[in-house]
Parts: structure tokens; sequence; C-alpha cells
């Protein structure tokens, strides 16, 4: 009984930190995109050859209110469940026309033979995660909720830590890392390549140990830390990396790309509270 009660205020937090995170991720979003900055809209539009500019000044309003509402029904689905089913219902609306873009041909690098060596698309895998997040406010305690969490985690590790092994990938991240007091010290110590080998090696293994450690659960801590730790370093490039931000709450295409990862680490929140669930449950 003490396990269970205890971990009802930490069940609440955990909620509260999820709420937070989708919320200030498309509120962020919703602000850029009002001043203009499309991330890859027009490149998905592209795929649908919707791409005109009178398609784009009707979509970018309607972009714009879709983020702003949902930056505001987390909000709103954390003090009234009631509005859980709309909030996953509009993550979903949200995520599926990018993913279905990523059959085409216009994300991924032709000079490395196309899929899956992934480019633009990189920050369209990522909507995976909200698919995710719309189970949980669905059916936030479904037996098989946690692996569906874990999925989108898995695959922007597996799919953008395996691109790390190219020299595209480690010529992109260069001014990244070198940019963060986290990472640089890496160029230090190992060139480029190697740096970029390096963090391509400890993703492959932050998703291995958390895949692992929802079955055999002395693997849990390490895997969900290693990989929060991820996605809390791409947060720490928004301070770091002078062209993430184009003015006060504006961000560039490339901090577009950087906030999106709010998104896994909501779902790492979403597995922790799985597992604090599972601990509280008697066996």
């Amino acid at each position: 009984m003490f396990k269970i009660s205890l971990s009802v205020p930490k069940q609440h937090c955990l909620s509260l930190l999820i709420t937070a995170c989708v919320s200030l991720s498309f509120g962020l979003l919703a602000l850029s995109g009002a001043a203009g900055v499309d991330g890859a809209l027009s490149k998905v539009l592209g795929f649908y050859q919707l791409n005109t500019e009178a398609n784009l000044a009707l979509l970018r309003p309607l972009t714009l209110l879709l983020f702003s509402l949902l930056a505001l029904l987390p909000w709103l689905a954390f003090f009234k469940p009631g509005y859980s089913g709309i909030l996953a219902l509009l993550l979903l609306i949200t995520a599926l026309p990018p993913l279905v873009s990523l059959t085409g041909s216009i994300h991924w690098i032709d000079s490395l033979g196309g899929f899956p060596a992934i480019g633009s698309g990189q920050g369209i895998i990522k909507y995976a995660a909200l698919v995710a997040l719309a189970g949980y406010w669905l059916r936030p305690f479904h037996q098989w909720q946690h692996w569906l969490n874990y999925a989108p985690v898995a695959l922007v590790l597996l799919w953008i830590g395996g691109m790390k092994f190219t020299a595209i990938e480690a010529q992109g991240i260069e001014d990244l890392v070198q940019s963060s007091p986290l990472l640089n010290w890496l160029y230090l110590l190992f060139d480029l390549q190697t740096t970029s080998n390096l963090i391509g090696v400890y993703d492959l293994l932050a998703l291995s140990l958390l895949g692992i450690g929802l079955k055999y659960k002395p693997l849990f801590w390490p895997g969900w830390l290693m990989c929060l730790s991820v996605f809390l370093t791409t947060q720490s490039f928004l301070v770091t990396f002078a062209g993430a931000f184009s003015g006060p709450a504006v961000l560039t295409g490339s901090g577009q790309f950087l906030i999106k990862d709010l998104w896994f680490i909501a779902n790492l929140l979403v597995l922790l509270r799985w597992q604090l669930h599972q601990s509280a449950c008697p066996a």
C-alpha cells in the first residue's frame, strides 16, 4: 500500500511534465510559423504536389491554428481528461501526412543511394513520436503502450544514430557539436568522423539497453537515462547553437528540428510513468 500511495504524486508530476513538453514544443513551433518559418511544410506539400504559393498561403494559417491548438489542448486534457480524445486525434492529424511523405524520394540522400540514407526526413521521422503520444492520451495504461512509446525512440536513435557513421552526417553535426560544452571536447581527442561514430555507437547502445530493459528490469534505468541524455543534449543546442533562433522565441529551421526532440522526452516520461506503475502494482 505504501508503494502505491507513494507513486500517486510521481505519476501526477510525470503527467505534468509530459503535458509541458508537448505544449512548449507546439507553442514555439506556432510562434515560429507566425513569424514565417515554414520548417518542413513546403517539402511535405511537395510530396503531395501542393507546394504552390496559393496552397502555402492557405495551409500556413491552418498549420498555425493546428499547432496553437496543440499547445493549448495538453493543458485542457491534463485538467479535464475529456479533452484527451480530441488531443489524440489532432496529434494523429499532425503526424500522419508528414510520415506518409517518407514514402517519396524527397527526404532521401541521392548521393548515398537514397533510402535508407535519410536527409530532410530526419525531421519528418520525429512525427512518429506524436503517434505514440496519441496512444498515451487515449489509453495511458494499455498493456502494449510501453512498446508503442519505445518504438519512436528506438526508430530515431537507430536511424539517425546509424547515419552518424556517414561522412555527410559527421559534417552535418559539426557546428552543433562544436557549439556544445557537453560534446566539443570530443574534437580535442578524435577527428570529425570518429567523433560522429562514437555518438552513433552511444545512440545504438542506448536504444538497445532500453529495449531490453522493458523486459529485463535491471537494464531499464541505464537505458532510460542514456536515451534521456541524448534528447536533453539536443535541447541544450537550443542554447549553445547560434543558429537555433532568429529572434526572441522564433525558431529557425534548425531550431524547429531540435525542439521536436521534446516529443521524445515526453515518450520517455511516459515510459517512466509505466515503469513506476509496474513497480507499484503488486506482483
